[in-house]
């Protein structure tokens, strides 16, 4: 198949072309990195790059994913995550490209007390959220023939992620404060990457949720990395959320249930603690 890549320099662009590589076609794009240059806020430069390139699939992954940057700026935010989509959409729309984009747990706002299900009323607490979930209602009434992924607290190889920096500020003797009142499941961008061409190639067109299978804190999150590092004995303190000192309301629960993959009898992906395990060996 012949794809089209947004954000190909992130981490989860990074991982999504090394895992499909070997099988397809690639057009790889992102405004950075040594890629076809494409800021998808340019409504002409996206509808020439997809029309110039004729793919038969795009995976959107271009996006602004600071929280906090988000909160702080918002103009960015919804000019990036949802007027970028509306582009994307659009151009997909135009040239009968199918279309995937990649969506977040930060739809939801965490008063559930069980896991969220694809068609539960999303209902964000931050403007992250809320960029996103516009991008979502681009993708629904502008692109038929799409799919929409959502994941939750992504750690990969490429860049900064949750479990790398606690395991670099513990390797600096410094002191772990983190935050032990909000649940979600950690998501393993290559195992992502490799769910996400399964979607592409072999489901139905709708919307679903992927992440590592099983839920913790981030508390947990960060006591099973350092674990798993060599670093047990190093101390971390729980704190709650109210304690942590940032301008974006998180949701207390982001777990999803990956109900679309069930009723397509498609395999979750292996538990959260197993692909942190295989993560950690990887930074050497």
């Amino acid at each position: 198949m012949r794809i089209l890549i947004t954000g190909a320099a992130g981490m989860l662009g990074t991982d999504l072309w090394k895992a499909l590589g070997s099988e397809h076609e690639l057009i790889l794009t992102d405004v950075v990195g040594d890629f076809l240059a494409l800021d998808v806020t340019d409504t002409q430069a996206v509808s020439d790059m997809v029309t110039g390139t004729k793919p038969e699939a795009v995976i959107h992954a271009a996006a602004f994913t600071n929280v906090d940057g988000c909160e702080v700026d918002p103009d960015t935010a919804f000019r990036v995550n949802a007027f970028g989509t509306w582009n994307v959409a659009s151009a997909c729309a135009a040239n009968d490209v199918a279309l995937l984009y990649v969506s977040t747990d930060f739809v939801f706002d965490g008063e559930k007390s069980e896991p969220y299900y694809e068609f539960d009323l999303p209902n964000p607490l931050s403007r992250y959220g809320a960029s996103k979930l516009a991008g979502e209602w681009y993708v629904r009434n502008i692109c038929h023939k799409h799919w929409i992924v959502r994941t939750a607290w992504l750690f990969g190889e490429n860049g900064n992620s949750f479990p790398r920096t606690v395991i670099d500020i513990a390797r600096t003797g410094k002191p772990l404060r983190v935050v032990a009142d909000q649940v979600g499941s950690p998501t393993f961008t290559r195992d992502l990457s490799l769910k996400i061409e399964e979607i592409l190639t072999d489901s139905l067109y709708g919307t679903y949720h992927v992440t590592n299978k099983g839920a913790c804190s981030w508390y947990e999150f960060a006591r099973t990395a350092l674990d798993l590092a060599g670093l047990g004995g190093v101390d971390i303190m729980p704190i709650k959320s109210d304690e942590w000192d940032s301008p974006t309301r998180r949701p207390k629960n982001s777990v999803l249930r990956h109900w679309a993959l069930e009723v397509q009898g498609m395999d979750d992906l292996r538990q959260w603690q197993d692909a942190l395990a295989d993560f950690v060996s990887r930074l050497g």
